[in-house]
């Protein structure tokens, strides 16, 4: 039987669908692993919930204080919080494994992945697969809940629609983000915290409203790299707010077609990047 041609289209979606399998079974090996220790496993989950519960304490303690932040009251910035991080976390979970690409890049141990018969990037996202970053997404839910249910938006089906599309798009940007932050690893060999910064700074950046941001880091995540897309436009849109820089109206239903350009780009940067790999020399 002749192997298959993934310059076809035939080929690329059995590429695609060996890529899932691949992924299927070695998450689910490590969902096996992790459930041998329930207790210890909900430990960690609850712990993990904790933690990133203290982002929002941070703004209650805030909103203590003052009645808006930059304009917004705290159901808005609640709106923009539970949508980042429902959203990152959604990706934090499934892919979240590739930013330790440049430790396996620096030991060699991406070598072993490589003589394997099954797509590096799917071996590598599930790779460690952690079901504890449940604790994240669950945070961001109620946390987003919270805002739909104390915001003031007139509810046509249009903007019903938008919530979800929003947390679904802003989860293909983010991982888009993760993927094109662990190609640019195969040449820094080094650049975890680089990679941080736009992932895990930019899930942060994006749960406070772009009015307290200067223009021109609005722009940059606007134009260059488009985590404004994930959540900024929609909810402009949502909230009927201006938006920055004086972008038109219709940009708030742009983060699908966003999302999908983003993720192609990010592949092309990965198959750069594994191309390019040439080893330890070790």
């Amino acid at each position: 039987m002749p192997a298959p041609d993934f310059g076809t289209r035939d080929g690329a979606l059995t590429k695609l669908r060996d890529g899932l399998r691949t992924y299927r079974m070695i998450a689910a090996m490590w969902i096996r692993s992790t459930m041998t220790y329930r207790v210890s496993f909900a430990l960690t989950l609850f712990g993990n919930f904790a933690v990133t519960i203290l982002d929002f304490v941070a703004i209650l303690l805030m909103f203590s204080q003052v009645d808006s932040l930059g304009g917004y009251a705290l159901a808005e910035i609640a709106l923009l919080y539970g949508t980042a991080s429902t959203s990152f976390g959604l990706v934090d979970l499934a892919i979240g494994s590739v930013d330790r690409l440049g430790r396996r890049v620096r030991d060699g141990t991406l070598d072993t992945l490589l003589v394997r018969p099954a797509p590096v990037l799917a071996q590598v996202a599930a790779d460690r697969f952690a079901l504890r970053r449940l604790g994240r997404i669950s945070q961001g839910a109620l946390v987003l809940g919270y805002g739909l249910l104390h915001v003031d938006v007139d509810w046509t089906p249009l903007a019903v629609l938008m919530v979800p599309l929003m947390v679904l798009s802003g989860a293909g940007i983010f991982g888009a983000v993760f993927v094109a932050g662990a190609a640019f690893q195969f040449a820094a060999k080094d650049a975890a915290e680089v990679q941080s910064a736009f992932t895990y700074g930019g899930v942060t950046m994006l749960q406070y409203p772009p009015v307290i941001f200067t223009q021109e880091l609005v722009r940059g995540v606007t134009f260059v790299f488009p985590l404004a897309f994930v959540n900024w436009l929609p909810t402009l849109y949502l909230l009927d707010r201006p938006y920055p820089l004086d972008l038109p109206s219709w940009l708030a239903f742009a983060p699908p077609l966003v999302a999908v350009a983003s993720c192609a780009l990010a592949g092309l940067a990965w198959r750069a990047g594994l191309r390019g790999y040439r080893s330890t020399g070790s």
